[in-house]
């Protein structure tokens, strides 16, 4: 049996795991997913096995040379063709290719251009990593437990209950919408929190065997730790730039015998060092001492601290609704020619029985 997206085609940029997600996603609602993936190098492995890769199932894979015209120009006749095209660049990276919304459409109306980034294509950190213990530090979710003082654990129930369902849910009944418009027919869309927390944890059961990895361990370098004031930061420090610029800034950079990070038994000392240096001084101090360099390092901010950092300020992240002064997550994505209608206040029970069911009958 066809999925719901059979006859739609996805052209996946490869890159990062989010677009990773997407396409796996939309591959298992039946759409046609093709991968382009990075030539040179982008050879088979004889020694893969990528039937064992979640997140690289269900599409194919072309391998194009983005930095010559000719691999432009056979990406841009594939997006000619595609109903939906997913990249995970850095901003400004697409457009530097030649393949960015503007090329891409010039080509393709009709093609419905997605782009998933850490901190959206505005603000001063757009193009800094953005890895998950980070952005959920900024954004207020790991606020202090008022009970204990300590930063709350990672709020896998939001894996569960928002992502592993809501949004799992929304893609899956705008999926049987668009099927709708082939055969006529509605369907019973029956999403489990259960089925949606196993689709997303896809990264977690690839890597979870993997010696020393930050996502499902203690790793020092993707962490959490307290300043001098009791308040904390969130260190997402993964790739090696990042993590020399976190050292830099510490002053450890130069220390002899730093204890090797690739190594989980020099852990319990690595996290000491790190953990010694941001108890020497408050949260504000440290977070306008990593707000200048991309370390992977944010603070851990209140829900109200959050709406008014200028990241999140610079897209419009949160806003107040009605005539409440308390800010409120805005919706996430920007629609270039059909934006999003600002939120409305919640209604009051039985407000609007009346109009909505004249307006219904009619």
């Amino acid at each position: 049996m066809a999925g719901p997206l059979t006859g739609v085609r996805v052209l996946e940029f490869a890159g990062s795991a989010p677009t990773a997600f997407v396409g796996t996603v939309l591959s298992g609602l039946g759409a046609d997913v093709v991968r382009v993936d990075r030539a040179p190098g982008a050879a088979p492995d004889p020694g893969a096995r990528p039937a064992e890769n979640p997140l690289s199932r269900g599409r194919r894979s072309v391998a194009l040379d983005l930095k010559t015209p000719a691999g432009v120009e056979q990406a841009l006749a594939l997006a000619e063709h595609a109903d939906i095209l997913v990249e995970g660049f850095r901003p400004g990276v697409a457009e530097r290719l030649g393949i960015g919304p503007d090329a891409a459409r010039a080509r393709n109306p009709r093609l419905v251009y997605g782009r998933v980034s850490g901190w959206g294509q505005q603000g001063e950190w757009a193009g800094r990593a953005a890895h998950d213990l980070a952005v959920l530090a900024l954004t207020g979710a790991l606020d202090t437990d008022p009970a204990t003082g300590d930063p709350v654990l990672p709020p896998t129930a939001y894996l569960s209950s928002f992502a592993g369902g809501a949004s799992v849910h929304v893609q899956a009944l705008l999926a049987a919408l668009h099927e709708r418009e082939r055969s006529g027919l509605g369907q019973v869309v029956d999403t489990a929190l259960a089925d949606g927390a196993a689709l997303i944890s896809t990264l977690i059961h690839q890597w979870r065997e993997v010696p020393g990895n930050h996502t499902v361990t203690d790793a020092p370098h993707y962490s959490l730790y307290r300043a001098a004031d009791g308040r904390h930061l969130a260190v997402a420090a993964i790739e090696p730039k990042l993590y020399q610029n976190l050292l830099e800034q510490l002053g450890l950079a130069d220390t002899d015998d730093l204890p090797d990070r690739t190594d989980p038994a020099d852990w319990p000392a690595l996290r000491a060092l790190i953990a010694d240096r941001f108890a020497s001084r408050d949260r504000d101090h440290w977070a306008k001492v990593f707000d200048a360099v991309d370390a992977g390092v944010a603070p851990v901010l209140t829900a109200a601290e959050a709406a008014g950092h200028h990241q999140l300020a610079a897209r419009g992240a949160f806003v107040t609704v009605g005539d409440s002064t308390v800010p409120q997550p805005a919706p996430p994505s920007r629609f270039d020619r059909t934006p999003a209608v600002p939120p409305s206040r919640a209604p009051l029970p039985g407000e609007h029985t009346d109009e909505v069911l004249a307006e219904w009958r009619r």
